[in-house]
């Protein structure tokens, strides 16, 4: 086995340095992006709150109608023999 070599301390440095700057850059990095996806998150679980509402509504109206119960519906026409003409 060949024994292995010695590292000059120049590039010890800089490997180190690089290191150092990576981690820093990161932490920077991490605190910048942070408070804008919380943002994100929070505006996302509010139209999610939105949409699973207008779902249940749905839903509700979808099950009133289909179990004999009175259903309206602004977007039907009226018909000839109705009231509302």
């Amino acid at each position: 086995m060949v024994p292995p070599v010695q590292v000059s301390p120049l590039i010890k440095l800089g490997r180190y340095s690089a290191l150092f700057l990576g981690v820093a850059y990161g932490a920077t990095r991490y605190n910048y992006l942070k408070p804008r996806a919380e943002e994100e998150r929070r505006i996302a679980a509010e139209e999610k709150k939105k949409q699973d509402e207008l779902k249940r509504i749905a839903r509700e109206l979808a099950e009133g109608c289909l179990s004999g119960n009175m259903c309206f519906s602004s977007n039907l026409p009226a018909q000839d023999d109705s009231i509302l003409k």
